[in-house]
């Protein structure tokens, strides 16, 4: 019998996806959006596709590969997995992310290919940042990666939901980070297992969808299977500047292959239109995160749910500040890390190493053009390739013996940045710059 209660966002989209009454619990066999590989897997991925018979991609306006893990390869036998990769791509018209366009799920949005609604599946468990454009976006294994490339279809259990309301006055100084690792505290690192997020609430408007990017990535470190939020004013501002007003272009041209696959999605509001939860629909939890109590956070080795008060880990010395990555790597964290190093007195603490990874080329072109970059390196800054090299130690910089290592990003596991004798602590892009001018885990706001 059909239920009568109404649905979360979850299920209203797998709903839509699979042609069913999707309700949480019930496995579904969904039509997927998007598939999104990347060099750390797609090689398994292409063998696995390979054993089950594969012999054409269902269409490959719906399917991207990124080079982004080993970017560049350091290594040739992860140099062969790029060329394996781009002749599968090119046997079968695939898209392909290349060295140093950046990583999977920061580069799909920019380039349109994210939309309201979407069922988005990649190989990075991070995809779920895609939450952020109201997608079902979900990490998932190398086979079923292969079966959705076959078939174009994947399937589901239907996750419950926990409704995460956004309350009160944001504080000044208060960055999406420190929201994000206040979550994942809350949450912590096993209690939102296969369940989805949802974000709603009063205060929502005052997080940027780069900002809302960062709370649904850092929502997979609580086991969630999705992280979602509504379409408001945010959103359509991002999708009218990404996909010039919905009409079906890319604003800044992209590929021929990248528009077709626009063109062929008809892309335009009254195809892809919000999905908003119904308002009896049932959650499986209830959080309140009130912004106005909440102050910087920084997460401690080696579990990202660890989190403290920036005041209890203050003084901590910092050998290396690591920004960048899919939680810190974009152009207005790179501001917002110029302006409290420029407030700190323009430079970097003698014995800090500054390492700084963009999240895409889109980014890194425009903290070149804008000065940024120049700022960075006057300073002192590494630049390295944009891509996820350093955050998981495939490439780029990697940590001396018995370092302390500030970090944007969104993992502190043992050995995660390449050397399991590194001590990795997370903060905010303030906070890592507030440290890297004192050499020390520092407030951002005792900066002068």
């Amino acid at each position: 019998m059909m239920s009568s209660r109404g649905k979360t966002i979850s299920e209203r989209i797998l709903s839509a996806k699979s042609g069913s009454d999707a309700r949480a619990g019930d496995v579904v066999v969904c039509d997927v959006d998007l598939v999104i590989g990347t060099d750390a897997s797609t090689p398994m991925t292409i063998g696995y596709f390979e054993k089950m018979g594969g012999e054409r991609v269902f269409d490959a306006s719906r399917v991207v590969f990124s080079l982004d893990h080993y970017s560049p390869p350091s290594t040739p036998k992860t140099a062969a997995f790029h060329d394996q990769v781009r002749a599968f791509a090119r046997r079968h018209g695939v898209t392909v992310f290349e060295v140093g366009e950046g990583i999977s799920h920061q580069v799909a949005p920019e380039r349109g290919r994210v939309l309201p609604g979407d069922l988005v599946i990649g190989a990075d468990s991070h995809t779920v940042t895609c939450g952020a454009l109201n997608a079902f976006a979900t990490g998932l294994g190398s086979s079923d990666i292969a079966a959705a490339l076959i078939t174009g279809r994947t399937w589901l259990r239907v996750p419950e939901t926990i409704r995460v309301e956004l309350a009160g006055s944001r504080p000044p100084g208060l960055a999406a980070k420190d929201v994000g690792l206040a979550l994942i505290a809350t949450l912590t690192s096993e209690g939102a297992n296969y369940r989805s997020v949802e974000f709603h609430g009063e205060s929502t408007r005052a997080f940027s969808l780069d900002e809302r990017m960062v709370l649904s990535n850092l929502s997979v470190e609580g086991g969630a299977k999705a992280a979602i939020w509504s379409v408001d004013d945010v959103t359509t501002a991002y999708l009218i500047e990404r996909v010039d007003g919905w009409t079906g272009e890319l604003v800044d041209g992209g590929t021929a292959a990248e528009r077709a696959a626009l063109r062929s999605r008809a892309v335009h509001p009254s195809t892809h239109p919000p999905v908003h939860p119904d308002p009896d629909a049932t959650y499986a939890r209830r959080l309140r995160l009130d912004l106005a109590t909440l102050s910087p956070r920084v997460s401690v080795p080696h579990d990202p749910t660890d989190v403290v008060s920036v005041a209890d880990a203050a003084g901590t010395p910092v050998h290396m500040v690591f920004l960048g990555t899919c939680t810190g790597g974009r152009v207005s964290d790179f501001h917002e890390a110029v302006h409290v190093l420029e407030r700190a007195g323009g430079r970097v603490a003698p014995g800090v190493q500054l390492v700084v990874t963009p999240a895409s080329r889109e980014v890194l072109l425009t903290l070149v053009d804008d000065g940024t970059l120049a700022k960075l390196t006057a300073m002192g800054a590494i630049v390295t390739t944009p891509g996820c090299g350093a955050c998981c130690g495939t490439s780029g910089a990697i940590p001396g013996d018995g370092m302390n290592v500030l970090s944007t990003a969104n993992r502190n596991f043992k050995a995660r940045m390449g050397n399991a004798t590194a001590s990795i602590y997370l903060a905010s892009p303030a906070t890592c710059a507030a440290s890297a001018a004192t050499g020390r885990i520092t407030d951002p706001r005792e900066v002068a």
